[in-house]
């Protein structure tokens, strides 16, 4: 739990009030997989500012866009995908770099190897004349 938006800190009248909910709304979300806040050992919910905007997200697709919360879950659920697709996308660009820079790097060892192996042709100051003899 390195992303400081992650971290949980608002209790659930405070989520509430920051995400434009009634408390109960919080509760409902809760057993129904909308929104997962961690727990503290007393069982007390604790959300954070991923929760937050989670919530506002939920409110914007359910109130503006008219979508169900369950079309609402489902949106969120694509989005979340396509943020772990793109890492993965991001995970394989750099290995493809890093492939490339090596495989760059070997066949310029290559060139350099068969170049000093080569002597550069310099044709005869005085060329041999043939001469016919009948």
């Amino acid at each position: 739990m390195t992303d400081p938006a992650e971290h949980p800190r608002y209790s659930i009248s405070v989520a509430a009030e920051l995400a434009g909910m009634h408390p109960q709304t919080l509760r409902m979300y809760d057993a129904k997989g909308v929104v997962s806040p961690r727990r503290t050992p007393g069982g007390t919910r604790r959300y954070s500012d991923s929760d937050v905007a989670r919530l506002r997200k939920v409110t914007h697709l359910t109130t503006v866009l008219g979508l169900s919360l369950s079309g609402a879950t489902h949106v969120l659920a694509l989005e979340q995908t396509v943020v772990e697709l793109l890492g993965r996308v991001d995970a394989l660009e750099q290995q493809l770099d890093l492939q490339a820079r090596r495989l760059h790097q070997e066949v310029s060892a290559v060139h350099r190897r068969y170049r000093r192996d080569l002597v550069p042709y310099t044709p005869a100051k005085h060329p041999l004349r043939w001469t016919s003899r009948s």
